[in-house]
Order: C-alpha cells, then sequence, then structure tokens
C-alpha cells in the first residue's frame, strides 16, 4: 500500500474527499482498532487543513470602500445583506 499524500500538500476539495471518507469508515465500526485511531489522527489533520485554507480564502476576500474624505479602505466582505 502506498504512503497516503501529505496533508499540506492537498487541495481544500482533496482533503474534503478523503475527511469524507474517513469519516464513513468510522462510523460503520468496521476497521481494525489500530487502523481506525490511525484513520482519526489523519482526519483531524485534514479537518485542522481545511479549516486554514477556508481561513485563507476568507481573508482574501474583502470589500473595497471609499471613506468621505476619499480615503480607499478595506473590510471583510460581509455576504448577508443588514
Amino acid at each position: 500500500m502506498s504512503e497516503p499524500q501529505a496533508v499540506d500538500t492537498l487541495s481544500f476539495e482533496d482533503a474534503l474527499v478523503e475527511l469524507e471518507t474517513i469519516v464513513r469508515k468510522l462510523e460503520t465500526g468496521e476497521a481494525p482498532l489500530d487502523d481506525s485511531i490511525s484513520a482519526y489522527e489523519r482526519g483531524i489533520k485534514l479537518k485542522k487543513h481545511c479549516e486554514s485554507k477556508l481561513r485563507d480564502a476568507q481573508e482574501k476576500i474583502e470589500k473595497i470602500s471609499i471613506d468621505p474624505d476619499g480615503k480607499v479602505t478595506t473590510q471583510p466582505l460581509d455576504t448577508e445583506e443588514s
């Protein structure tokens, strides 16, 4: 069996797919304990990786605004209308 790809090299989508696969596998309870522990540990790493990728993407999405003095500023984009 080949080594799994390093978590930090995975795209968000690939990490999420692998995480979903691990969750389904753990939910069945059919894997041996050692395999379940290893899968759980990798799942934690995948979850953290996905959260980091989402945080990075969120930080890149900003709203550009011009204040009354003409100064250009950026602030987080609020996708919900008030």
